[in-house]
């Protein structure tokens, strides 16, 4: 089997995975959502890649420059030693202004010595549907559509473009680059600018991870994560991308391949609360002010998730011509779900309006828009909260009673309360208060089992769910509750296999799952660290940690028996998880450090 042994670049406008072996093998054009130029992954005979193939290879190696997303490939072949800097270019041109075009950007640096090597540049526009032509040109080579929907792309470089075009070897005996890029470019390109774009987008991502808070335990852990969740951030509204693939399969050879370019109100408002909290409070503000644009009318219908420039309609298609990673069909671009009801949305979207007050000053203007979607939000949770949905899970072939939905029902209305308080808006206190009374006592009724001595997936049901682990996390529950202490017991006896986590047991509309979902298994970590299972959430923390791919990157999924990664790539869902579990981890080091302090002051 294989596993998803990528590298991320990117400069929040599109992003490109690369493989161990620096082959660029996933990249959409001019921006995450585009239609596909490489598509290797998902299908590695006519999905289109970039590669560099070394003569005389005799191993390379792979890693990040320090605290950025500039990634480094290295090759040592009999005669020498050179590396690839690849990147996207991204960095400040004024206050308000960043450079980030739709470009990648391949700097090779010798090391030593000279090596040779065959540059197979292979693009397959519009997901590999289109005819491809060439016209080669002093300035550069532009590869363009015969068939289908009109796209072309330029590459420049110093390197000779017929040894390029014809596949030929080219001796690497000095520094060179070549350069993807959507656009003509206006100013002539060479090594020198190219070096200084290198430079600038390297000192723009050291001063971006600078700003990050840092603990004493997985700091470094903490900063790579954080820098993979700022490139799956989309620059021009503020959305939050879920991951930068489609349909890479949650278990190999069945039918879970979704489409995750799109930005849910879930996974995007737990990103910036956890961004927030290690300090990048930037990306929240522009996050929140993407979410003021998406509810112009007061009584417009919230979806689940939108596209990325607030796109509401996402439909679904298959593309039947590629035959999905590992022949896991199908490869779907869209998202059904967009037409959802979840429930749990409103609570999260709340808790993070919530923060934005506690955390910032903000505009009379701003704060009257964000008053506006709370008072929404109440009636909607008001009419809403005693109807079934699709849940966390996104369940599509039917409706029920997820615990986990009326939990977030009752966070929308006890945030709704504390935002009113902080806004001085006394008079709708006590009618909401009652509200949330009635929400709390109908979970705690409903949502647990005496049979089970747990809480439960849904309403009648004796399945248990992960996602009731998030009650504490949210203040629904206290960790010393011994109805939660029993609940994370049963979970983790009940859903625990071979160290990580299934989301669920019981069937859905595929059957039962068959991979651990990653983000279940940092959530019963951090539950058992709460509850006081201190060095065994720690020991577990730190073996999760050891199965993310070779350059910390974690997927949305893992096979339980060979722990490879599954599913879609990087997983915002995974990362945020990983930091917040991480914090909880620390937090012991970080009080013994403020009572240090507080007794040299």
């Amino acid at each position: 089997m294989r596993t998803l042994d990528y590298g991320v670049i990117g400069n929040c406008k599109s992003a490109a995975l690369i493989s161990k072996t620096g082959n660029i093998e996933w990249f959409c054009l001019p921006k995450f959502d585009s239609p596909s130029v490489f598509a290797k992954i998902l299908d590695n005979e006519i999905g289109g890649s970039f590669e560099i193939n070394v003569i005389g290879l005799k191993t390379n190696y792979q890693h990040y420059e320090f605290r950025t997303n500039i990634l480094i490939t290295g090759f040592i072949c009999e005669t020498g030693q050179f590396e690839i800097h690849d990147f996207m270019p991204r960095y400040q041109t004024s206050n308000t202004n960043y450079y980030a075009p739709p470009d990648i950007i391949r700097y090779i640096k010798v090391i030593s010595g000279t090596c040779n090597i065959i540059v197979n540049f292979n693009p397959k526009l519009n997901y590999a549907s289109s005819s491809i032509k060439y016209k080669v040109t002093d300035k550069y080579i532009k590869a363009y559509t015969v068939t289908g929907d009109y796209d072309s792309i330029y590459m420049y470089t110093d390197l000779p473009k017929d040894l390029i075009i014809n596949k030929k070897p080219i001796l690497i005996d000095k520094d060179s680059f070549l350069l993807l890029s959507y656009n003509q470019k206006l100013l002539n390109q060479d090594l020198k600018r190219t070096n200084l774009k290198l430079q600038r987008t390297k000192v723009y991502w050291l001063n971006w991870a600078e700003k990050t808070i840092c603990f004493k335990k997985y700091t470094e852990e903490i900063i790579r994560s954080s820098l993979i969740l700022k490139l799956l951030s989309y620059e021009k509204t503020g959305a939050i991308l879920a991951a930068v693939t489609t349909s890479l399969p949650e278990t190999i050879g069945e039918v879970r391949n979704w489409d995750y370019r799109f930005c849910w109100i879930r996974d995007a408002s737990m990103v910036i609360k956890v961004m927030a909290q290690i300090g990048h409070r930037h990306i929240a503000h522009k996050y929140l002010q993407y979410i003021i644009s998406l509810l112009p009318d007061k009584g417009e219908k919230m979806q689940i998730m939108y596209g990325i420039n607030g796109e509401k309609r996402l439909s679904e298609k298959i593309l039947d011509h590629l035959k999905g990673y590992e022949n896991s069909k199908p490869v779907r671009v869209g998202n059904a779900a967009y037409n959802q009801k979840q429930n749990d949305i409103f609570g999260i979207l709340m808790d993070v309006i919530f923060q934005h007050f506690e955390l910032y000053s903000t505009s009379l203007e701003f704060s009257e828009d964000l008053w506006t979607i709370v008072r929404s939000i109440v009636k909607t949770v008001k009419k809403n909260w005693k109807k079934p949905d699709r849940g966390i899970w996104e369940i599509r072939s039917e409706n029920r009673h997820f615990t986990f939905s009326k939990v977030l029902c009752w966070v929308a209305i006890d945030r709704a309360i504390k935002i009113a308080t902080i806004l001085k808006q006394t008079d709708y206190i006590q009618n909401w208060t009652i509200l949330k009374d009635e929400i709390k006592e109908d979970i705690l009724i409903n949502g647990w089992s005496e049979i089970r001595q747990s809480f439960v997936q849904s309403y009648g049901s004796e399945e248990l769910d992960s996602s009731v682990l998030l009650m504490e996390t949210y203040g629904f529950i206290s960790a010393d509750d011994i109805r939660f202490k029993k609940t994370v017991w049963a979970i983790q006896e009940d859903l625990e296999y071979e160290g990580l986590l299934f989301r669920y047991r019981n069937k859905d509309d595929f059957g039962k799952p068959q991979s651990a979902f990653t983000i279940c298994s940092f959530w019963l970590i951090k539950s058992l660290y709460k509850i006081g299972q201190k060095e065994e959430a720690i020991e577990k923390f730190n073996q999760l940690l050891s199965y993310s791919n070779h350059l910390g990157l974690f997927s949305e999924d893992l096979d339980f028996v060979t722990k490879k990664l599954l599913g879609n790539f990087p997983q915002a869902y995974s990362h945020l998880a990983l930091i917040d579990t991480a914090i909880t981890l620390s937090d012991d080091q970080l009080k013994n450090d403020e009572q240090l302090l507080a007794s040299l002051l």
